[in-house]
């Protein structure tokens, strides 16, 4: 079957046995209901058109078996996501692969509101009464007196009601496609294929929302073997999530065609008032002295200290430089003393992953932030940190330059410790040679905005970072 790769990298690297193997539990209903899946892409002969979104939970490796477009959301957000597939490009099938945990629990705001929009996205909903991956917990489709790991009694009123989704969505005007299904035997497993199919072909028709829940099997935490997790289905989930059609599309019913997104830049650049013209640019090229391709950076720091202004002065830098560059702020609760963060990447072409979990480069504001993230600094790069601040630097790899720079103690000796920042990119430019003086003179004036009292003190600051280095190079 082409829909399937022919190997899943997924473990040991595509050989032997495991190439072949999925990393379901024996007996588990995902897999026959991503079988049934994958022959409805052959079958309507979809494969380049289709994007699965696959969800946390069992299948969250979904992605290692489809040969199609795959996208991994954040636990609950799958519908979010797929409507953001179909919005944008509105030729895809756009299919939503989740759990009971996931589309039930965290993930209830989600499926309602991209149920009610009916946009012609089909849902694949795979209940087996509790959170399967994380340890057996109580889920809101738990049968009522199930144990769970957290329903060690079983299940009560207090905890609520077995939550049926297929019945909620049938209340709803946006679905018009919703059929429960299951996978205990031969005839209910052809039942689940042909809705399965069913359901993206009406999406293909541009009918609708479509949802096909399926009870499945979960013998792990059942404690059953496959045979009598099966017997457990029909005997105790079809009376109370009941099996068969439950809302199927009026004659003539469709959703209005979406319009294709259109960018044009001069329009949206005149929208907002921006100018048009080109920041001018200072570097004689791309700082393939530190990367080929993408640059990656982190900021780290204490709230109030920095980072994420700098992690932005750099990402100006390198849009102005006429580069790809991205900037994701990681606050946390940095306001009450904890480790705020940035991830910054500098890409010649294009950054294909914004975050940076083992950058070229780290520059970090206090102990805690140089402890946490000195380590993953890749091997020949650099960590620049506060010596002000950190006394006993961590020991890292030996190819690791360690840069220490006393940001706090400059920048106080200026009379504004607020801009030990700006040392610190000093110190940046000194140390890592990214960007030439000019680049970051320029990303300094954008974003003061000409005010030159201010603009001359963060010059300063910045030509003090840098002298700073250069005099240890001088010591060395």
């Amino acid at each position: 079957m082409t829909v399937f790769y022919e190997r899943f990298e997924r473990h040991a690297h595509a050989q032997g046995l495991k190439a072949h193997s999925t990393h379901y539990c024996p007996g588990c209903g995902h897999g026959l209901v991503q079988k049934y899946m994958a022959e409805a892409i052959e079958e309507l002969g979809i494969q380049d058109r289709t994007v699965a979104v696959s969800p946390v939970g069992c299948a969250v490796f979904m992605y290692y078996y489809f040969d199609t477009g795959n996208t991994q959301a954040a636990h609950g957000r799958a519908p979010a996501v797929a409507v953001g597939h179909k919005v944008a490009n509105p030729d895809s099938i756009v299919i939503s692969y989740q759990g009971d945990g996931d589309l039930a629990s965290i993930g209830m705001a989600e499926i309602m509101h991209a149920a009610q929009m009916g946009l012609p996205i089909t849902v694949i909903f795979v209940n087996n009464a509790n959170y399967a991956m994380t340890g057996g917990q109580m889920a809101p489709t738990t049968l009522m007196d199930q144990k769970t790991a957290t329903s060690p009694d079983g299940r009560k009123p207090f905890m609520g009601q077995p939550m049926k989704v297929a019945e909620l969505m049938t209340q709803l005007d946006g679905p018009v496609y919703v059929e429960r299904v299951a996978l205990y035997d031969s005839k209910q497993r052809n039942r689940a294929k042909k809705a399965i199919k069913r359901a993206i072909e009406l999406q293909m028709q541009g009918i609708g929302f479509t949802m096909v829940e399926v009870l499945s099997e979960c013998p792990v935490q059942l404690k059953l073997d496959p045979i009598q997790a099966q017997d457990w289905v029909k005997e105790k989930m079809v009376p109370v999530f009941p099996l068969g059609l439950k809302k199927e599309p009026a004659p003539g019913q469709a959703y209005p065609a979406l319009p294709k997104p259109e960018f044009h830049a001069d329009r949206l650049l005149g929208e907002v008032g921006a100018n048009a013209e080109r920041v001018a640019a200072h570097a004689q090229g791309f700082p393939a002295h530190l990367d080929p391709d993408d640059v990656s950076l982190k900021f780290a720091g204490a709230g109030g200290d920095g980072a994420q202004t700098a992690a932005m002065l750099v990402t100006r830098a390198g849009l102005n430089e006429g580069f790809d560059s991205t900037h994701i702020p990681s606050y946390g609760p940095e306001s009450r003393g904890g480790t705020s963060y940035a991830d910054v990447h500098v890409a010649k072409d294009e950054v294909l992953s914004p975050a940076s979990p083992d950058p070229h480069i780290l520059v970090a504001f206090n102990a805690p932030s140089l402890a946490k993230f000195g380590p993953s600094v890749r091997k020949g790069g650099v960590a620049i940190y506060d010596s002000t601040v950190v006394e006993a630097p961590p020991v890292l790899d030996p190819s690791v330059r360690v840069v220490g720079v006393p940001m706090s103690q400059i920048a106080i000796s200026m009379g504004a410790r607020v801009v030990k920042n700006v040392v610190a990119l000093g110190a940046l430019h000194a140390a890592t040679d990214i960007f030439p003086r000019e680049t970051f003179v320029a990303a300094l004036e954008h974003m003061l905005h000409g005010k030159q009292d201010y603009m001359a003190m963060n010059v300063d600051a910045f030509d003090r970072g840098a002298a700073a280095v250069r005099a240890l190079h001088a010591e060395s």
